[in-house]
Order: C-alpha cells, then structure tokens, then sequence
C-alpha cells in the first residue's frame, strides 16, 4: 500500500464534492452560450457495448454496457474496473514511461527533477536493498516510541507521528477557515481506526466477523515480524482499544453537516475540552502554534478521547503507535510486512486477488510524494492548448444554463435567487494543470533510501500545509494532480476543477459530436457546479464562507426535493442487508441529478434552435444520455461494492445512471419511456432541483 498522502488533508474542510470520480478563471457567466464544434463529428458513442436483450426503457445502464459488463474481467489487481480505471491504467503507462527515463539519466544534476523523480523510483525499486535492510529504516521511530514513559510526553509524541504521516486517535489538518475562507486554520477531527468505518467494529454477520478477526491477525503479524513479544496480546489490546475509540465516532450521516462538525474553540477552550491533554505542547510539536484558533469537528469525541488517554495503559498506547508506524510504512519494508499488509488491506477488504506489480506501486509512491513535479512532465507530453480551450467553452455553456436554470426555478423565491446567482457569479474555473507549479526544492530524495524518501516526502507535504498558517490564501492551488482521473469543487474556494487525466474519451472526445461531449463531461461540469449548490455546497456563499443565505420557506423547500431523492436511493440495495445510505450519498446524487439536467440544457441551446444530426441511427439526444450512461460503466467485487456502500459517498454506478435518467422527462421523451417500463417513474415522484 502506499505511503499517506498528507497533502490531501489539508483540503477535507474545503471540498464538498472531491467527486467523480491552470485554467482561466471565470470572474462571471457570460451571457449567452457559445458554439463549441461547428460540424458534426463521429457519435462518440461505443456502439459494441450496448446489450440489445436489453430495453432501453427498462435498464439503460446495462442497454448502453450490457455487453462490456458481461465481456469484461476484473484484474486480479484491482478491486472494480471501469472506465476510471481504464483512464487511470493510461495515465500510469503515460507516468512509467517519463518516471523510467528519469530513472535511466546519467549524471543526473542533484536537486533537479529528474534526480529527485529518478532516484525516489530506483530506491523504491531496490528490493534487493530493502530485504537486506529490514525493519532497520524505522528503528528509531519504534526506539522513541519505546523510550516514552509517562503519558504527558503523548502531546509531542502525536504532534511527531502527525509529520509522518501515521495515524494518531485524531486527525489534524490545516485548511482555510470555512466561515472565513480569506485565512487558514487548524483543525481537528475524529481518527485512529484502521477499519475502513466505525460500523466494522459493531455491524453483526459472517463477514464482518471474519473482518474483524483478519485485522486482529494483521495486527499480530505486523507487531511479530517488528519483535513484539506478545504480539497476539498486544493485537488484542489494540483492536479494543479501537473499538472503544469507535464507538465514539460520529457518523458518517452526521459527519456530513459542515454545521455541526464547525466548532470552533481558542487553544484555552480547546484545553478545558481535554484537561488530560495539553494541546499547545502538541501544537508546538506539530507545527500548529500560529493557527488563529481551532475547529473542532466532533467536541464530543475529543471529550471521550481524554478519559481513554487516561484509562488506556501506556504499553497500550505505545504498541498502538507502533502498529500505526508499521502499517504507514510497510510498503517500504521487507517483503514480510508487504505481504502481511496485502493480505489484509488487498485481499480482506477489497477482495484482491494479486499485489500490484511493484512497478505499479512505485509510480503511485512517486506521485504521493511529488505529485506536481511528475504531473508537469505529464501535461507537456499528454495536454494541447486545443483541449483546454474546448473544455473552457463547455464550462462557459454550462454556467450559461445553470444561471438561466436559477431563473426558472418555480420553487425559490426571488430573494433567494439573488443569492444564487451572486454566488454562480463567482465561480472560479481550474482546467488541465495549475498555472503555477509546486516548488520542490526542500525535499531530498537520496538513492538507496526508500523508507528514509518516503519519510521524508511526508514531512515535506506537512510542513508546507502547516506553514500556511498567517499567510493569503494561495488560490492557484490545486487539490489533484494534472495525471489524476476526477474532478472537485471547492467550498471555500468556490471552484471547479479539471486535471487534464480525465479529459480524454470517454469522458471528453475532440472528434466526437458535441452530443456525446454534454452529455459525458458536460455532466461532469454540471456535478461539480451542482456540487456548489447541494444540500452542502449551498451552505456556503460566492466568498466561500459558512453563511445561510436562504429564506425559511426556500429552505423548506430545497429540503422537501431533498429527502425526496434520498429516498429514491435508500431503496436501491446492490448486495443482500446493504442498501445506498441515500443521506450520506445526497450531495453526490444532488450533482448527478442537477449536472445531468443543465448539461441537457446547455446542449439544447448550443444547438441554436437547430435539430442535432442523427448520426449512426441516434438523434442528439439519444447520444446525449448515452454519453452519460457509457462514463459509468463499472464491474465490481462484492467486498469493493460493500465497503463503497458502508463508507463511500458516491452510489454504486448502475443507479448514477438510471436513478438520474428515472427523473428527467427529456430522457422519457428520447427513449419512449413510458407507464409500465421499469425506468419508469410517476411524474409526481419525480425530483427537480436546479
């Protein structure tokens, strides 16, 4: 597995839709849409997929991959597969071919890029010289960790193993103050589990036993092959220990209200909180002394924390730390940990039948550690300017139709669409790769040192994000890498962003029809705008501050379609006793439902009051929603479809597709949907949100 990537921490309090899966900005929405592609091209549409024993009107989802679905094998190193997966399998090709010739220079200059990229891969890939070394890389880690002998040195303790990268019981992150997003600040927030969700410590049944029973042995491997004397004891007393921290753990339901989990506290606060902890030794320690104040995410759990700080025995904290160290690190470590470590996380949970090839890992473990500096080398070999421009157009098409979509909302007052639109107005857009490229120059990378690299890649990702604090706001940052398969939107920043991995097909065609473009990353765009007006997204205003900017009844409203569509989800139930948690998977489903529905309208008024051409038998229409159907195509294992359902926002992909399609009359109107059919909805029954 590999090593943490700190740098995504910093940005868990300002993005609300990190979804799917440097451009301009947009100062405002221009006023009328513009024409993308002025001749038909290809369909775009992948024809051989389709499962003609399949109904449109009945399961578009398996119509449109019927075929694909049935044809395609997942890889034995893979958990689902998918055309994700499939854009992420190029991207990691593209990456090996420029992270080798890095590895294969001559005389590379020290410090430069190809040195620091070159030799972070040959290290990693040293086997030969991470057998020989053993447990060696972290024997002063695990040697401090022996020293402590009293609970008061914890604070400083914790504060070391957060620049690590190593699980602590809490997590702390530097991020930009949601109800003041011109500033940053630390927070802190529920942790220290090595399950995937609290709910695998409590939840009944075969599996989740058998689960909970592998952990334990992982957790008594790792600590045997590290020397621990009793290690089946100590793995006992870790899981307990787990499960008691657990049991305080909020809720994936709750831990989604930005209200709730926004608390904040000055360091004096923060300490009658916790009496038994000392939060300004572990700021110090932790590099967090200038931060302004604290957000708290659950008070309720720090307060449950400080009686097991006390209540807990040392030596039980003490080989929690340990088995915390090793499993951050093992992939750095001898083949031992790495294979006792598969056999849990791989094959446990996610139903893994084969490790990734090493080089497979280490092209990820460069990209944890320098992400930008790679992700350069990847834009000027894999990015035109025409790309970004085309994309730049349907994102201006899109904000077109969500400002128009605002006006003809039926359910909002016109006060509160004064609001919405001043905020749409705002937006910001990030298309390909940053303007700006992250400085690299602090890090060291040094050749035969891979735990000692992987260390020190951590600590230079935290130190950047802690030294944030009292200084602007950086908005040329970007939150994912140019070679990334996804796209977000930002709260705090109130942008959308783009790397330039997922803009190829099918996704983002530059020879197809614009058809198939709308409808595919069209309704990409539409998600992430949407994302800025879901039922938490909308909780923040065009400065990208926590502020209620709705009247009572619109609120009242907004919440009726809401839980309306939450419903709708919580009855979709892919594996026996596991349904869609229709609550904790809203906003995802909020920005597939509205997307979809203004990427349509976006299309209809690019076409400029002309008929789209019917190409291959397919009116635009037809190619617009199959656009959207062919992106999701994803087979699964039954241990990644679970864990997706119990922790993961995002619904399985077959109802991305047909829960949206269920409730938009233009799809009932492409495809002759009709009462009766199983796509079929009542007009009544059906949600309309933006």
């Amino acid at each position: 597995m590999k090593h943490p990537r700190l740098s995504q921490k910093a940005w868990l309090s300002g993005i609300v839709g990190a979804c799917l899966l440097a451009g301009s900005a947009v100062g405002g929405v221009h006023a009328q849409a513009s024409a993308i592609q002025q001749t038909p091209g290809v369909s775009g549409v992948e024809t051989a997929n389709f499962d003609p024993s399949v109904r449109p009107q009945d399961d578009f989802y398996r119509y449109v991959n019927g075929t694909w679905l049935k044809n395609t094998q997942i890889p034995a190193d893979r958990s689902s597969y998918g055309t994700f997966t499939e854009l992420a399998d190029r991207s990691e090709d593209a990456l090996r071919e420029i992270i080798e010739e890095s590895a294969a220079t001559r005389r590379k200059a020290r410090g430069s890029d190809v040195q620091k990229v070159g030799d972070f891969y040959l290290s990693y890939m040293d086997t030969a010289r991470i057998e020989a070394l053993g447990i060696r890389p972290l024997r002063s880690e695990l040697n401090r960790i022996a020293k402590l002998r009293t609970r008061d040195a914890l604070p400083e303790q914790f504060g070391h193993l957060q620049r690590l990268g190593v699980q602590t019981p809490f997590g702390f992150f530097v991020g930009q103050d949601q109800r003041q997003a011109d500033r940053y600040i630390a927070s802190v927030s529920q942790s220290g589990l090595g399950l995937p969700d609290r709910d695998y410590y409590f939840n009944e049944g075969e599996q989740f036993a058998r689960t909970r029973d592998a952990y334990a042995q992982y957790i008594e491997t790792m600590l045997r092959l590290a020397g621990e004397k009793d290690a089946a004891g100590a793995a006992r007393a870790i899981l307990a220990l787990e499960t008691a921290l657990a049991g305080n753990h909020w809720d994936r339901v709750r831990n989604r209200d930005r209200e709730a989990t926004y608390n904040l506290h000055s360091v004096a606060e923060l300490n009658a909180l916790t009496p038994g902890f000392a939060w300004p030794r572990f700021l110090r320690a932790a590099g967090g002394e200038q931060t302004p104040a604290v957000v708290v995410r659950q008070p309720d759990y720090l307060q449950a924390l400080d009686g097991q700080l006390t209540e807990t025995p040392l030596d039980t904290w003490k080989q929690y730390m340990r088995f915390k160290l090793l499993d951050s690190y093992a992939s750095v470590l001898s083949r031992p940990f790495v294979e006792a470590q598969f056999a849990f996380r791989g094959q446990e949970l996610q139903g893994l039948e084969e490790e990734r090839p090493r080089w497979k890992r280490g092209v990820g473990a460069v990209q944890g550690a320098m992400g930008e500096m790679v992700g350069k080398m990847y834009v000027e070999r894999h990015f035109t300017p025409e790309a970004r421009a085309r994309m730049q157009g349907l994102v201006d098409n899109l904000l077109v139709a969500f400002r128009q979509g605002i006006d003809e909302l039926e359910w909002m007052s016109p006060e509160t669409k004064v609001e919405a639109q001043a905020k749409l107005a705002t937006f910001n857009t990030k298309i390909g790769y940053p303007d700006r490229w992250r400085d690299y120059s602090v890090l060291q990378v040094r050749a035969g040192d891979a735990a000692g690299n992987a260390m020190r890649a951590n600590q230079f990702v935290y130190q950047r994000m802690v030294q944030r604090l009292g200084q602007p706001v950086d908005r040329d940052e970007w939150g994912m890498t140019p070679q990334t398969v996804n796209a977000y939107y930002s709260s705090t920043m109130n942008e959308i962003v783009f790397p330039a991995a997922i803009l190829q097909p099918p996704f983002f065609n530059m020879d197809a029809d614009d058809a198939v473009n709308y409808g595919a990353i069209g309704g990409v765009i539409g998600h992430e705008i949407s994302h800025g007006f879901d039922d938490q997204g909308s909780r923040s205003d065009g400065e990208g501050n926590l502020r209620d900017w709705w009247t009572e009844q619109d609120a009242a409203a907004f919440q009726e379609r809401t839980t309306m569509l939450a419903d709708q989800y919580s009855a979709y139930c892919p594996l026996e006793g596991l349904c869609v948690n229709g609550r904790v998977a809203l906003g995802e489903n909020i920005g597939d439902l509205s997307g979809l529905t203004v990427a349509y309208q976006a299309y209809r008024q690019s076409l400029n009051g002309q008929e789209a051409p019917v190409i291959d038998g397919l009116t635009g229409d037809q190619r617009f929603f199959m656009g959207w159907g062919q992106i999701w195509r994803m087979n699964y294992r039954d241990e990644a479809l679970r864990q997706r359902l119990m922790v993961g926002p995002h619904s399985p992909n077959m109802y991305r597709v047909n829960g949206v399609l269920t409730n938009m009359p233009e799809f009932y109107a492409a495809f002759g949907v009709n009462e009766g059919d199983a796509m079929y909805r009542p007009a009544e029954q059906r949600v309309k949100i933006w």
